[in-house]
């Protein structure tokens, strides 16, 4: 009777050990606190554009609304796409999600290519349930700030070109053209215009030590990007920046419109406020704000509001930001409040860079004048002064 007892439990034993060892884990959610731990893998050649990364998630987004299940989603933009870092993305991703990851879990090791914005607004639409909407807003918040950057870029471009045109005009004149006439003015006995022989001191110093200014311009430059790469020279070029007034009101315009469109899409979304600021800090380029966004987070910690602490980053925040969140904090819209801020700001932004053109084009002008000028006539007024004194045999 022990015995058939003994066996019994023995096998009652092991087979809940089988069934235990058989039974599959769940799989785990993308916790918002510990998406920003999960170990990338290093990608450094690797690089998606934002408008391939707007396309995918706005193409996700419908796909998923439509009904179509999240893998299949993936398999389908895989073969959609034409480019072959969204096929190694997706290779990785769809082999994570069937072995039961999270899409933003498996995200989170392309976070360099994503950010962190990408996956943290993924990984609450997860957890919420509402991932296609929060796709929709994501692509929505990312498509806004793909068209602040190109009118900045679009702004800058035109002053660009007036300069290397104007520099490459001075060169050609000093270079090719005002060595041919200078063998005359050395022939003739004749006391030339400071501003030729200003001429003649920087032909004859790029003619015998072009080499060494052209490697010293190229050393120079390379020094000031490896400096750049230093966080704390870094951090005061980005401080030093803000203080300049030619360029004060457009940093802070740009930053302001971004950091506020990236906290209203990420408070909607339902992220806490202290991990929003965190998230807008790592989004964030220049250094300044940086700092400042991640101090706001440790001050709302300690129990302080967040108008309080903007007001006294008056250098980096208009005052309407401040006054405004202090409406939105104490009607309880603050997500709302951050978005109204950030159309204003870009409605601001555009109008700045439409008058940059018109503001810098008389600058410009003149500078092109006065230097090509100067070239013209520091060539023409020896020549003029040689035809005077001459007298016919």
């Amino acid at each position: 009777m022990n015995k058939l007892f003994s066996s019994t439990v023995s096998k009652s034993t092991k087979l809940f050990s089988f069934l235990k060892f058989k039974k599959k884990k769940a799989p785990e959610g993308p916790d918002i606190d510990q998406i920003d731990i999960v170990k990338p893998k290093r990608h450094l050649f690797m690089r998606l554009s934002l408008r391939d990364q707007i396309l995918f998630i706005k193409q996700l987004a419908i796909l998923m609304r439509a009904g179509v299940p999240l893998l299949s989603s993936l398999r389908m933009l895989k073969k959609q796409s034409k480019s072959r870092t969204v096929h190694i993305i997706m290779d990785q991703v769809i082999k994570d999600v069937e072995n039961g990851q999270y899409l933003a879990t498996t995200l989170g090791k392309f976070k360099k290519i994503f950010g962190e914005l990408t996956i943290n607004i993924i990984a609450v639409g997860e957890i919420s349930g509402t991932l296609s909407n929060n796709l929709d807003h994501l692509a929505a918040t990312l498509k806004k700030k793909q068209a602040l950057r190109r009118k900045v870029v679009s702004a800058s471009v035109y002053p660009i070109f007036i300069v290397i045109a104007t520099l490459a005009i001075t060169v050609m004149l000093t270079v090719f053209v005002f060595p041919k006439i200078l063998p005359v003015f050395e022939s003739i006995n004749y006391q030339l215009p400071w501003s030729t022989r200003f001429l003649i001191f920087i032909n004859n110093m790029v003619k015998d030590y072009g080499l060494y200014i052209g490697l010293g311009f190229i050393i120079l430059v390379v020094g000031i990007i490896l400096l750049l790469r230093i966080k704390k020279i870094r951090f005061w070029y980005h401080t030093a920046m803000i203080h300049i007034p030619l360029v004060k009101h457009s940093i802070q315009t740009y930053n302001t419109t971004n950091i506020c469109r990236t906290l209203g899409l990420l408070l909607n979304s339902g992220v806490t406020v202290v991990r929003a600021f965190n998230i807008t800090s790592n989004t964030t380029v220049n250094l300044a704000y940086k700092k400042a966004l991640n101090t706001i987070a440790d001050k709302i910690i300690q129990g302080e509001i967040i108008s309080l602490n903007m007001s006294r980053s008056k250098a980096l925040f208009p005052i309407a930001v401040s006054q405004m969140i202090e409406v939105g904090e104490s009607t309880g819209k603050l997500s709302d409040t951050f978005m109204y801020l950030a159309d204003i700001y870009e409605e601001e932004m555009d109008e700045i860079t439409k008058n940059i053109s018109t503001t810098i084009e008389p600058v410009l002008l003149l500078f092109m004048g006065v230097l090509v000028g100067f070239i013209a006539i520091s060539i023409i007024t020896p020549i003029y002064g040689i035809t005077q004194h001459l007298t016919p045999k």
